[in-house]
């Protein structure tokens, strides 16, 4: 088998380095998926990624149909939205990467779809969005990995590499992928919340004990919730225990929503901590902390505080 006809669902930065790689390769049909205003905007104004313009081809998900593999990068808030145009381009052979934040997109997906219809993976990128401009260093990118969740090599993943293979993107496959996807899941929960609640560079958390504080509380939570559910996260490969490589001024995803007075990703970070503490009876006072502070912070870029 092979993947030909590819459609990427969601074309922020992450979409966009999907975007970037996969408009190398000549043999394939490359499509965005959007409807309505938005499909207009996308065909008018295309995408500038690393300051060059594409152009890609923008189907709706019901030109879409049949297509050999849907790439799902949308922010949490549009999942439900995106799940319903998975529905429609899918057929019995399309397979589904989710290459979204959290360790629940996976798990929304398939119980619409049928979960033999997706390859767990996981996206590494560090990249700024600024409207449809995109700028990521594609040396250092982390990039894809992706694997069948009992580990084993099958076709599926064979044409995933045969797929990312001279693109310039970076990509392997794993086979513990769940300690992969609950690594990363980690990274974002522990490395993108305190700067976002600071509004400062990562380099904080080397150059404060009280910021590092923050992190370990928030990932000694997590740590507790992945023992809980038998998740094995030193089985990971030790480049999953890292981010990209970036300066001390970088602003990760959630502090660059609240830059732009977008609403965060906070719900799959903090939030599913607290839903599954919950579940488990595992206490986590410092995510349930930092959900509120960041919904408030949401909040006060609605306006909601302005009195005056």
């Amino acid at each position: 088998m092979d993947y030909k006809k590819i459609a990427i669902i969601g074309a922020g930065a992450v979409g966009c380095y999907i975007l970037w790689g996969l408009s190398q390769k000549n043999d394939i049909e490359l499509s965005v998926i959007a409807s309505g205003a938005r499909k207009e905007r996308f065909e008018r104004d295309g995408f500038y990624i690393n300051d060059q313009l594409f152009t890609p081809v923008i189907k709706t998900p019901r030109e879409a149909h049949g297509a050999d593999l849907v790439i799902v990068s949308v922010k949490y808030n549009a999942l439900q939205s995106a799940v319903l145009d998975i529905k429609e381009i899918i057929d019995e052979h399309t397979v589904v990467m989710s290459l979204m934040n959290g360790v629940d997109s996976e798990e929304v997906i398939g119980s619409a779809i049928g979960e033999e219809h997706i390859v767990p993976a996981l996206i590494k990128v560090a990249s700024e969005r600024k409207t449809n401009r995109v700028f990521f260093d594609p040396e250092s990118t982390v990039g894809i990995v992706y694997g069948e969740k009992g580990g084993e090599k099958t076709e599926r993943t064979k044409a995933l590499e045969r797929l990312f293979e001279g693109t310039g993107l970076h990509y392997r496959e794993s086979d513990v992928i769940l300690a992969e996807i609950w690594n990363k899941f980690r990274l974002n929960v522990g490395n993108n919340q305190p700067q976002a609640m600071l509004g400062v560079g990562v380099g904080a958390y080397g150059d404060s004990e009280h910021v590092a504080a923050i992190r370990k509380g928030l990932v000694d939570e997590l740590d507790a919730i992945a023992k809980a559910k038998g998740i094995d996260l030193a089985a990971a490969d030790p480049v999953s225990i890292r981010g990209s490589k970036v300066f001390k001024k970088a602003r990760y995803s959630t502090l660059q929503d609240l830059d732009a007075k977008r609403h965060t990703e906070v719900d799959m970070f903090s939030g599913a901590i607290i839903r599954m503490g919950k579940e488990l009876g595992i206490p986590t006072p410092y995510n349930e902390f930092t959900y509120h502070m960041i919904k408030a912070l949401e909040e006060k870029n609605d306006g909601l505080f302005d009195y005056e």
